[in-house]
């Protein structure tokens, strides 16, 4: 299926026209068909030398250019109609103009009235306006039918494996089936029993309809009408979405390129799909702007649309959407960069973000998979030196800690995720012990140094004297230096405040195969030359370590 739009002035016989080549007058309201005056989206469709056409006819009153606006926005071409008896008009203007913004580059103009006026004057005027634009007559409608036709077959070739986003035209209540919306389907394919999103809840496609016949599958470019389960008409309107669920990310702030600016004032409208939302403008250098929208909508990097100054009935610009998730401009000379990047039309990714959301966001994943995420090369290799930058001035305040805590070095090393911590760190040599990251050569400060080597000499003399609190008050080793001579493998922590050399183990396992088996505490203490305080505790090591088993009796026994 192929969808063309009208466009052109009030009164210059767009819906005539259109009733001519299908047979379907495409006017739906009341009112419109007492006064005669198109006010809102009218529809219709026929099949031209074998392909199906649905044209949305659009008003050409200045009231009505939001809704103009609404019918073109997701349509790739259009029919501009130019009356013979009246010719190039204003509303003419302001029409070209939003077709220009949107960048609509197929386009066929009709003189229609003909048969009312030399058509001369008018094919002249549009000539001019639009020079590289067929021109038929609309008095020939063969010759209409054979340019729709060359219109249509020159469109690109749509995505049917797009994500969908449908932008709502209308909606409304069918009694017994519920709410029905419609709109353009630009990219992608709809199947019935499909789950859709709109405003973040999930809706089922009940039914479809194309062309007035029920569908079961639909695909781009098409006018289609879906009923949707789960959803009220009164929570679904024009300028809305249901979309691929997951597929896009809501924003209520983009970074624009403009083309063809004109003044711009600080409120503005942006009218893009079906949408018109009011939006606050900051330029950015001479070509760019970021806007903040008045709601959030689905946007993609490469979507079109234009600003329009609705007070004074004027089209402001086009704009094409560079950034959907833009960064902040607090930094002197933020803004003055941002506006030159824009310029360029172009704007580099997230240098970390999630694949899914890249895509959401409307960027090719160039760049290297880590897990689930999608990063820049460059900016990786920053924060890998930042992070062992990081870890060194860490380490070098907290001398005798554990390590760094990874949350700590996750945060400053500037990751968004603590899942990326573990392939920064990859390489690196450095460990991960309880939850905090080391240097695998990490030795004790000098201070803490020179007092433990005073501990070892007393260990060498009596390795099962432990040293007493009092001692090791005097060499200033409290809990967090002792802690990290153990560490470090130079003592072997037994009890609290208890410490004796790392090869205690063995050398009690060895003095205990002296005695008869099995044997005392007291029998365990003389031999090893120790006291209780002592003995106790390192006796409940050797039974933790297999080494001795202790009987319900309080004796043991070497393994």
């Amino acid at each position: 299926m192929y969808v063309v739009a009208t466009a052109g002035h009030v009164d210059h016989g767009k819906s005539t026209l259109v009733e001519r080549l299908t047979g379907m007058w495409p006017d739906r309201l009341a009112e419109e068909q007492r006064r005669g005056l198109t006010v809102d989206l009218g529809f219709a469709w026929t099949t031209l030398d074998g392909r199906e056409v649905a044209f949305v006819d659009v008003p050409g009153h200045e009231r009505f250019v939001a809704n103009m606006l609404a019918g073109v926005g997701p349509v790739p071409a259009v029919m501009f109609v130019v009356a013979a008896t009246e010719g190039w008009m204003p509303q003419s203007d302001e029409h070209l103009d939003a077709l220009r913004a949107l960048g609509v580059r197929h386009l066929l103009a009709v003189i229609s009235k003909a048969d009312l006026a030399d058509p001369a004057r008018a094919t002249a005027e549009v000539s001019e306006r639009l020079p590289d634009t067929p021109v038929v007559l609309g008095t020939d409608l063969e010759a209409v039918r054979a340019a729709v036709v060359s219109l249509i077959d020159a469109l690109p070739v749509p995505d049917r494996d797009a994500d969908v986003r449908l932008w709502v035209d209308r909606s409304f209540t069918v009694r017994g089936a519920g709410t029905v919306v419609t709109g353009t389907l630009a990219a992608g394919t709809l199947r019935v029993g499909d789950e859709l999103e709109h405003a973040g809840r999930r809706v089922t496609v009940r039914g479809l309809q194309s062309l007035g016949r029920d569908r079961d599958e639909v695909g781009a470019v098409a006018r289609v009408a879906v009923n949707l389960r789960g959803l009220d008409r009164q929570q679904i309107g024009r300028g809305d979405t249901v979309r691929t669920p997951g597929a896009w990310l809501d924003t209520a702030e983009i970074d624009v390129l403009l083309r063809q600016p004109g003044e711009l004032h600080r409120q503005l409208v942006l009218h893009i799909g079906s949408a018109a939302v009011p939006v606050q403008v900051r330029p950015l250098g001479e070509s760019g702007a970021r806007l903040r929208l008045a709601r959030a909508l689905p946007l993609r990097v490469g979507d079109v649309g234009l600003l329009r100054d609705p007070g004074e009935h004027r089209i402001v610009a086009g704009v094409s959407v560079l950034d959907v998730r833009p960064p902040a401009l607090r930094r002197r000379g933020a803004a003055r960069e941002r506006g030159e990047e824009l310029a360029a039309g172009r704007v580099r990714p997230p240098p970390c973000v999630l694949a899914t959301e890249l895509r959401a966001m409307g960027f090719d994943a160039n760049g290297t998979r880590v897990g689930e995420w999608v990063v820049d090369d460059d900016w990786w290799a920053q924060r890998r030196r930042q992070m062992l930058a990081a870890l060194d001035a860490w380490t070098s305040g907290h001398d005798i800690a554990a390590g760094m805590p990874l949350e700590a070095l996750r945060r400053q090393s500037g990751l968004p995720a603590a899942e990326l911590l573990p392939a920064l760190l990859d390489g690196t040599g450095l460990q991960v012990v309880d939850g905090v990251v080391r240097r695998p050569d990490a030795g004790l400060p000098e201070r803490v140094d020179k007092a433990v080597r005073t501990v070892e000499q007393w260990l060498a003399a009596e390795p099962f004297r432990a040293p007493e609190a009092d001692e090791l008050a005097d060499l200033r080793l409290g809990p967090r230096e002792l802690a990290a001579a153990v560490r470090a493998g130079r003592l072997a922590r037994i009890a609290d405040g208890v410490v004796l050399g790392p090869d205690v183990y063995d050398r009690a396992a060895k003095v205990l195969a002296g005695l008869a088996q099995p044997f005392t505490v007291a029998q365990a203490k003389r031999a090893l030359g120790t006291t209780r305080r002592v003995a106790v505790p390192l006796l409940e090591q050797l039974d933790a370590r297999k080494v001795t088993r202790r009987a319900a009796d309080g004796t043991r026994t070497l393994l």
